[in-house]
């Protein structure tokens, strides 16, 4: 996941809100030639919060698996997919497919008055608990040569939800283009206290093999897995009510003619820049010492700190075991082909039948282990990542609340030097400045209260948005640790099948 991201939100990879003014929506700008946007093709016609305390003033402040019912044997040529085309919460597919929508709990949210559509009618038009909204994330596309080349992927859409144009739509985006969405959206939602699901991390060395037009493994597992990414990024995106309803969101989705995103290179100067900005966010961390009184917070940030040391450490361990079975993979497809090449040259008509269907007994298991790596990183590894990056995500909002604490805090120190400036100026008889000194502290009364009312907000938000993660969450968890559990079920009921259907075989040796 991403560290806390600084005020002036800048993404790392490739609104006018209740406090504040509009953000202004990003710049274009691309060492790439494509144009800036792709055709669009149509488918279809109170919160109890830390007390005011004396502070110092700071400058800088996404069912897989069926149960395995069906037969197999040795003479099988072709074995069903372990796989179900079934979706889980938040996890994609390789082979793109058309994804449900995942089901959540609706809560009562307050949007931004930017909207012209209020959170109840989309209550309304949503069926039960289920927002009637799909979406899909495929065809990746290589788009020109060399290092200005860049993939584009097709967007498509389907909801009977009134705020879209039509029912079904898809459009040409680019990897940048996601990126440029998610800077938009947390611009204008993680510093009022919204969690905004991050995009999948950039990757330079395996976006220079895609570039370079080395066609291999490794790339094609590459965009594959970013494509998966892209789509359960969007997937949690449109889940939550208030994203959902945000102009950019839904030009993003629907428009032909989109803005280019800006600022998105990993190595630009506003990558660079983005770097200083974060190692200055992490030193305004430390010095920031905030009086916390309300102890649920407190309880939350020690949670989520622990839980994310948890996930990060069950995500390496999975990796490797990802790893070790590739290997056994490998290797169990060099001991089939060994032991047909041994059949072929045995002269022992029975063991050289025995030998040749050991081999490709082996070469089934090798399919086996390959579909359990699938489930084993798909299923499993990628949630992991997910939810490291939202914890990150999580940990944001809570740095933009510690921030709105100490612009009050600072709010009340500049008060309080004016007020005591009044009162030097009473006592020294100088009405020609008094009045000044009078409008002075008004306007700082002024922004005292307001720093409270935006703090007393943005804490109450947080708590419904840690509540609405933690529901996702859970029900993530569960949905995709017993789907992880039939893949490792079946896979052994196979294996047992295959086993015992040569068992005869090694037995007629004579």
């Amino acid at each position: 996941m991403a560290a806390v991201r600084p005020a002036d939100f800048e993404v790392v990879e490739d609104g006018k809100n209740v406090f504040a003014s509009p953000v202004s929506t990003l710049e274009s700008s691309s060492s790439s030639p494509e144009p800036a946007s792709l055709p669009t093709k149509d488918l279809s016609t109170n919160s109890n919060g830390p007390k005011p305390a004396e502070a110092m003033p700071d400058d800088d402040r996404e069912d897989f698996f069926a149960e395995a019912t069906e037969e197999v044997s040795l003479d099988s040529p072709v074995r069903d997919p372990v796989l179900s085309p079934e979706p889980t919460p938040g996890i994609t597919p390789v082979t793109p497919t058309s994804l449900v929508s995942p089901r959540m709990e609706l809560r009562s949210v307050t949007a931004p008055v930017i909207f012209d559509r209020c959170r109840e009618q989309i209550e309304e038009e949503a069926n039960g608990d289920l927002f009637d909204i799909e979406i899909n994330v495929s065809d990746p596309e290589k788009i020109g040569d060399g290092m200005n080349a860049y993939m584009a992927y097709r967007v498509t859409t389907k909801t009977s939800l009134s705020m879209f144009h039509k029912n079904e739509f898809s459009v040409k985006r680019r990897f940048s283009d996601f990126l440029g969405l998610h800077g938009k959206l947390a611009m204008k939602y993680m510093h009022i206290g919204y969690i905004v699901p991050p995009t999948p991390e950039k990757s330079i060395v395996g976006m220079t093999k895609v570039k370079v037009g080395k066609e291999d493994s490794s790339s094609a597992e590459f965009v594959e897995k970013r494509r998966a990414a892209l789509e359960r990024y969007l997937q949690r995106t449109v889940k939550h009510p208030t994203l959902l309803q945000d102009p950019d969101l839904r030009l993003f989705l629907e428009s032909s003619e989109l803005p280019r995103a800006v600022n998105t290179q990993a190595l630009s100067g506003a990558g660079i820049l983005r770097m200083v900005n974060k190692a200055a966010d992490a030193v305004n961390k430390m010095t920031i010492k905030m009086n916390e009184s309300d102890a649920w917070f407190e309880e939350k940030q020690e949670q989520f700190e622990n839980l994310d040391q948890q996930l990060r450490k069950l995500h390496a361990s999975v990796e490797a075991l990802v790893c070790h079975k590739k290997e056994l993979s490998a290797n169990t497809a060099a001991f089939a082909k060994s032991a047909a090449m041994l059949g072929n040259s045995e002269d022992h008509t029975a063991l050289s039948r025995a030998l040749s269907q050991l081999a490709e007994v082996e070469e089934k298991i090798d399919q086996l282990h390959q579909e359990q790596v699938f489930a084993d990183f798909y299923v499993f590894s990628e949630l992991l990542g997910d939810y490291i990056r939202l914890i990150a995500a999580v940990k944001g909002v809570f740095d933009h609340r510690m921030k709105s604490w100490q612009k009050w805090q600072d709010a009340q120190v500049t008060l309080q030097k004016k007020r005591e400036a009044e009162a030097k100026l009473q006592l020294a008889n100088r009405p020609d400045k008094l009045q000044q000194a009078k409008d002075d502290i008004k306007e700082w009364e002024t922004k005292v209260q307001q720093g409270e009312k935006d703090f007393e907000q943005i804490s109450k938000t947080i708590r419904e948005e840690v509540k609405r993660f933690e529901r996702e969450r859970l029900k993530d968890f569960k949905t995709v640790i017993i789907k992880y559990l039939e893949s490792l079920v079946q896979t052994q009921q196979q294996l047992i099948k295959y086993w015992e259907a040569f068992l005869p075989e090694a037995k007629s040796i004579a």
